[in-house]
């Protein structure tokens, strides 16, 4: 069997129990597709790195692939019938995705937090410019599992303005029942999170920047073996850009974010299938 035949095998049952649509038919009478086939053939895309025409004209010559999908090549959709899909997608159902293909590693709930940059694909320069908008690169943070380096959650920002103390305590809470550490670096100092995090149950790894010997003191308690996990973060980024690549192929800012969740479920599924 092949990686592309195992991802597919992976992603479909993942999607039908997101979607709710596992009992139903990939195709409607009247030309409609069952949701979970468009978020299969979605996440192939960004798995084959390729444009939605030439996603739709790989598929085309691989009956196997699309027949675990449920559907034959009469039956896949047009190329703009699969970009007004996307849209339709919410945010909140690509986070449910994601949840459940880091449920594939078995996480250890010792995780680790850290933000990284997405660059607007230089082809679309003239389109920036014609609408004034002038937004080069997205602000991604990811939580990842510092075990099984399966992302956990995700948030995307188009500004940098904004404390990154304050966003890790909004993820840890929405992620607070997974949990028993967070991992961050320095840039991650503010005791306001700590607190909040202890509150969550969840035990904080960030050394403090030394300003008083106490200081010292405070970071020499922490386990480090822990703490120095959370390099893991800088890993899971690195293979996420070299495989799914560094830039972003969605216009607009929303379906940006949209693209960025869906690339962090891909990854999660890629690294199941090959272990």
């Amino acid at each position: 069997m092949t990686q592309i035949s195992r991802f597919t095998g992976e992603i479909v049952p993942i999607a039908q129990v997101v979607t709710g649509d596992g009992d139903e038919s990939a195709t409607f009478r009247g030309g409609g597709f069952a949701d979970y086939a468009l978020v299969s053939l979605h996440c192939l895309r960004i798995y084959l790195d390729a444009s939605y025409r030439m996603t739709i004209d790989l598929l085309k010559e691989m009956p196997q692939i699309t027949g675990e999908i449920g559907l034959n090549a009469a039956d896949l959709p047009s190329p703009s019938t699969l970009c007004k899909a996307f849209d339709r997608l919410e945010m909140s159902v690509r986070r449910v995705l994601l949840r459940q293909s880091a449920q594939l590693h078995d996480p250890s709930k010792h995780a680790a937090i850290d933000a990284t940059f997405y660059e607007r694909s230089a082809a679309r320069r003239h389109y920036c410019q014609r609408i004034s908008y002038h937004v080069q690169k997205l602000k991604v943070t990811k939580l990842v599992d510092t075990e099984s380096q399966a992302i956990l959650d995700v948030h995307c920002s188009t500004t940098r303005e904004g404390s990154d103390a304050d966003l890790a305590e909004q993820i840890a809470r929405r992620n607070a029942d997974d949990l028993r550490s967070l991992a961050a670096d320095k840039g991650y100092d503010k005791q306001a999170l700590r607190n909040a995090l202890r509150k969550l149950g969840i035990r904080p790894l960030i050394k403090h920047r030394i300003f008083a010997p106490y200081d010292l003191a405070h970071n020499a308690r922490i386990d480090k073996q822990r703490y120095n996990q959370r390099s893991m973060t800088e890993t899971v980024n690195s293979a996420v850009k070299r495989s799914l690549g560094f830039a972003v192929r969605a216009r607009s800012w929303f379906r940006e974010f949209r693209e960025i969740a869906l690339m962090c479920v891909v990854y999660n599924i890629k690294r199941a299938v090959k272990q």
